[in-house]
């Protein structure tokens, strides 16, 4: 009877826990002075160490907090000694950062982690935006466009900064449905002055072609100027494949879970007669 216990623990273990790490994803704005938490949950029964990293715009990722399981107070750093406005707030199954007053320079990619037999496991990452109130903005064009397969496409962003004298680093990111953000290019040169001298600024193209479903996503553009990063309001590329695509996604997963359901059920109810009989 005990064996049988045992892999009937096992198998359903395996098939009810999933060690996945999620948290908010995509971009949350702040003004400056503000106060956020970033969301971090897991529903591992291994990990022991949870962690977060944060990545400026072409910066390395940084440690800023790590908690052994059975700490109540996670581990300060440098880095945190330093910016006592940063502080970690973990309970079971969740482990927030909190961040207060905040800052330009918290603008950047937070990530959180944790860890269990030398496995780290990683959310997709949250792109926190700290904007100021000098009234400059980023515009992006075309809101929405669907382009068939191996098309192109031109994506538009236009920084109002009152000059396009000033040294702008613009990096283009892709947010996938459901996924973090991706990495795409990074142009510092290619600006065309806007017409018209009451809201001057510059133009930044990113240019797609031969476009295949792995490019449809949601395009940003975020401006690093003057120590503060703007972030557009995004660019959406739908690819015409992807509508079939997608319904065929969602008839798979709805098949899979119903399935992950019948045997969940199914091996229960053989533990359970197993169980019985070994009464008897």
């Amino acid at each position: 009877m005990n064996l049988y216990m045992v892999l009937c623990g096992v198998f359903l273990s395996a098939v009810i826990q999933s060690a996945a790490v999620t948290q908010d994803i995509g971009v949350i704005s702040v003004n400056v002075g503000d106060s956020v938490t970033l969301h971090c949950f897991y529903n591992s029964q291994v990990a022991m160490h949870f962690s977060w990293y944060r990545q400026t715009l072409g910066g390395r990722p940084e440690l800023l907090s790590s908690v052994y399981k059975h700490e109540k107070q996670s581990k300060v750093f440098t880095w945190m000694e330093k910016n006592l406005r940063f502080s970690v707030k973990r309970e079971e199954g969740m482990n927030n950062l909190d961040i207060a007053d905040a800052q330009f320079s918290d603008s950047a990619t937070y990530f959180c982690g944790s860890s269990h037999s030398n496995i780290v496991e990683f959310g997709v990452g949250v792109f926190l935006s700290v904007k100021g109130t000098n009234h400059k903005k980023v515009v992006q064009g075309p809101v929405s466009e669907t382009i068939k397969p191996g098309g192109s496409v031109t994506l538009n962003c236009t920084v109002h900064t009152g000059s396009c004298e000033e040294e702008h680093s613009v990096n283009w990111f892709r947010q996938e449905t459901g996924q973090g953000i991706l990495y795409v290019h990074e142009n510092k040169s290619n600006h065309v002055p806007t017409a018209g001298n009451s809201s001057q600024g510059c133009v930044y193209h990113l240019q797609k072609t031969n476009l295949s479903s792995s490019d449809a996503g949601t395009y940003y553009c975020a401006v690093a100027s003057c120590g503060e990063v703007l972030f557009g309001n995004g660019s959406k590329v739908l690819v015409q494949a992807d509508v079939q695509d997608h319904m065929e996604q969602m008839r798979i997963l709805v098949w899979l879970s119903i399935i992950r359901i019948g045997l969940i059920f199914f091996f229960v109810t053989i533990c359970f007669l197993v169980y019985i009989s070994k009464l008897g």
